[in-house]
């Protein structure tokens, strides 16, 4: 193995060999002083050079190959931190491990059990992030986001960026509704055909009964939007429709932003370029009546 010099080490080593005196280090390549009277003494030969050792490179830093790993590995710390949130709160936490491009942490509370959903990147959390999640999710604290929110940023590069050839592709052609027409449309209308994003239709979930439903999703990374394909009904009017597009496309001109130690998904510019929809107030009303609907649909 070669050997690790360190600066002060090399600053500390000869270059002269053992054994030689400081005299004879000045004297090396010069005149010896000239005796009283005498003749001039030959000049010293220069003093051999220690042969260069080969091979004196620091060594180079420890390659270091991980595996990825094991489905076993993965289940065992979700365990470990699902047993850690339990202990934290004090309530069972069902937890679900994701590899979400776009929603790092989500949660549905109950008054007997938390379901709670975070990317894989939180497996290997410190406590301080681990409290922070339990405080956000489990407790409302709505100030421990951005404790996440600053764990998230340096945790970028484990985000998957490419979507998965499992991903369900775009298709924006619907049984009642072609969502890339009304895309173009509203695109022309209301943002004079700059926003570029591509659209189509999300994936049915499982049926089951709901208390929520997310109608639309932009994700920024890629610059999709997906669309609830219960809203591809003809119960639904296509103003309603029109209405979910214009608000995702919105989310590519106001990006979330960090306010007073929480996310805000809808910034006020955002709120208040949504009002400008032409059936904004129709638009929500109609929402409101028929939310039964979309939850069964």
């Amino acid at each position: 193995m070669r050997s690790r010099v360190s600066p002060e080490q090399f600053r500390q080593t000869s270059l002269f060999p053992r054994g030689l005196s400081a005299a004879s280090r000045t004297a090396e390549g010069t005149a010896a002083p000239r005796p009283e009277g005498g003749p001039a003494a030959p000049a010293a030969p220069p003093l051999p050079m220690p042969t260069p050792q080969r091979n004196l490179l620091p060594d180079e830093a420890p390659r270091i190959v991980t595996r990825p790993p094991t489905r076993e590995e993965l289940w065992s710390r979700a365990e470990s931190l699902a047993w850690r949130l339990s202990a934290e709160l004090g309530m069972p936490v069902r937890l679900s491990v994701t590899d979400n491009r776009s929603t790092m942490v989500s949660f549905r509370r109950g008054s007997t059990v938390l379901a709670l959903r975070l990317h894989h990147m939180f497996l290997d959390a410190p406590e301080p992030v681990v409290r922070a999640v339990a405080d956000y999710a489990g407790r409302g604290h709505r100030t421990a986001g951005a404790i996440l929110d600053e764990y998230i940023r340096g945790q970028q590069p484990r985000i998957r960026q490419l979507r998965r050839e499992s991903d369900a592709d775009l298709n924006p052609r619907g049984r009642c509704f072609d969502l890339q027409a009304l895309y173009d449309a509203t695109n022309r209308e209301f943002f004079q055909g700059l926003i570029q994003a591509r659209i189509g239709w999300g994936r049915m979930p499982p049926r089951r009964r709901r208390k929520s439903i997310r109608l639309g999703v932009y994700d920024h990374q890629t610059r999709e939007i997906r669309i609830h394909p219960a809203l591809d009904s003809p119960e639904v009017p296509s103003f309603f429709v029109e209405f979910i597009i214009f608000h995702e496309m919105l989310h590519q001109l106001f990006p979330s932003t960090g306010r007073g130690g929480r996310r805000v998904h809808h910034p006020r510019a955002f709120r208040e370029r949504e009002r400008t929809f032409p059936h904004y107030a129709a638009a929500l009303r109609w929402e409101r009546e028929n939310l039964g609907v979309l939850l069964r649909g």
